[in-house]
């Protein structure tokens, strides 16, 4: 008998005297290797073409799954106060990194972009560190305004400035992809937070606006967005990306054609490893590999906002917030990144969660989810009895 009790109690998701969250643990590491299976296949080409090894994008990629892991856990063992200490800190930090970027000799540009500074294993790109900067400020602002933001008609003033900073200067890069992410981290904490409903019209009416006119006023940017609209009508120019992502698709059907035996990574497909990662796996997994990723990001987003959630209900709102803003991150770049693969969306430089390629996405990524299970670790301490913690 107390085999079966201990067996029942071992198949639970996260058993109940657990004190972290085993589900959301799971889920990262599971994202994690199936990014290093769909990288490692979808690099093979281009690695043996520019640096005659097919596996170094793979190999690279395993650094930067073990370097994630590591500092997953370390930011495990930091006490969320210290961001909510430090937040101001951290935002400056994220500033100066994206004047750096800008500075030539400094900045590394790729692509017509300058968004990299090279680091001793990766280039970092400072825009992945804005996303968590933002997060933490916002999180501690309306933790500190809670009130004032919910009754004043202009209380979103102040956080749309700084956010307006941050995305400035990642526009000078130009990225606009990470953006409106910023943007989407604003929008989705003010709604948490209960902000007047004439700020949130007020606010999305802007924010369509303005990528409407960004999206007219820049040449390349046009020619993205025509070449959405109609992939198939320059195949080989502004549709070139979408029209052999969309082909990758359509090969991998329900079951796929097998790993490693994609078509379109053979240099069809540009940025096979990085931002069209999900194309190869749509194609070497079809159908049923797609829905599996969008499955386990679905469920991870839900536990963090189920940790949001328990946070407001234990009264506190700098881990409630800072975990829906996360949550809202992660959601808002899947969708952007699957949405562009399929040819819903126009395309963006954003990389999908956990799976693609990119030291600074990521490990920025799993500090963020090390920042959740530590949430979730001190809200079990406080259920539990063993901690008293409240917001100063």
């Amino acid at each position: 008998m107390q085999f079966i009790e201990n067996l029942k109690a071992h198949s639970r998701i996260t058993p109940n005297n657990l004190l972290y969250d085993r589900a959301l643990l799971w889920l990262f590491v599971s994202l994690l290797v199936i990014g290093l299976i769909a990288v490692s296949s979808a690099s093979i080409p281009v690695g043996a073409r520019l640096f005659n090894d097919s596996f170094y994008f793979a190999k690279r990629d395993a650094i930067y799954v073990v370097l994630s892991i590591f500092a997953c856990y370390t930011v495990l063992n930091i006490p969320t106060t210290f961001w909510e200490k430090y937040y101001g800190y951290i935002f400056w930090i994220a500033m100066i990194l994206l004047v750096m970027v800008l500075i030539p000799g400094i900045g590394s540009r790729i692509n017509g972009a300058r968004r990299w500074i090279p680091m001793i294993f990766f280039n970092f790109q400072p825009a992945e560190f804005a996303k968590l900067a933002l997060t933490c400020f916002l999180a501690s602002y309306f933790t500190r305004r809670y009130d004032e933001v919910r009754s004043r008609k202009l209380s979103a003033f102040k956080p749309l400035v700084v956010m307006g900073l941050l995305g400035g200067l990642l526009l000078l890069q130009p990225d606009l992809g990470s953006t409106v992410v910023l943007f989407v981290i604003t929008f989705g904490l003010l709604w948490i937070v209960g902000a007047n409903f004439w700020q949130f019209f007020a606010l999305a009416c802007s924010g369509v606006l303005l990528v409407l006119w960004l999206a007219i006023s820049s040449a390349y940017r046009l020619k993205r967005l025509t070449g959405f609209m109609d992939p198939f009508k320059d195949p080989y120019g502004t549709g070139f990306q979408l029209s052999n992502s969309l082909m990758a698709f359509g090969r991998g059907e329900i079951t796929g054609e097998g790993l490693g035996n994609s078509i379109q990574k053979l240099e069809y497909l540009p940025e096979a490893h990085t931002d069209f990662v999900m194309a190869v796996i749509g194609e070497e997994f079809g159908l049923i590999g797609i829905l599996f990723v969008i499955t386990l990001l679905a469920l991870l987003v839900f536990r963090a906002m189920k940790i949001g959630r328990e946070s407001l209900q234990l009264e506190q709102r700098f881990k409630g917030f800072l975990a829906f803003g996360i949550s809202f991150w992660i959601f808002f770049q899947g969708f952007v990144n699957l949405g562009m693969a399929l040819g819903l969306l126009p395309t963006k430089g954003l990389t999908f969660p956990l799976v693609s390629y990119g030291g600074s996405s990521l490990i920025i990524m799993s500090v963020s989810i090390g920042i959740l299970l530590r949430i979730d670790h001190e809200n079990r301490l406080m259920r539990s009895g063993h901690a008293r913690l409240r917001d100063d």
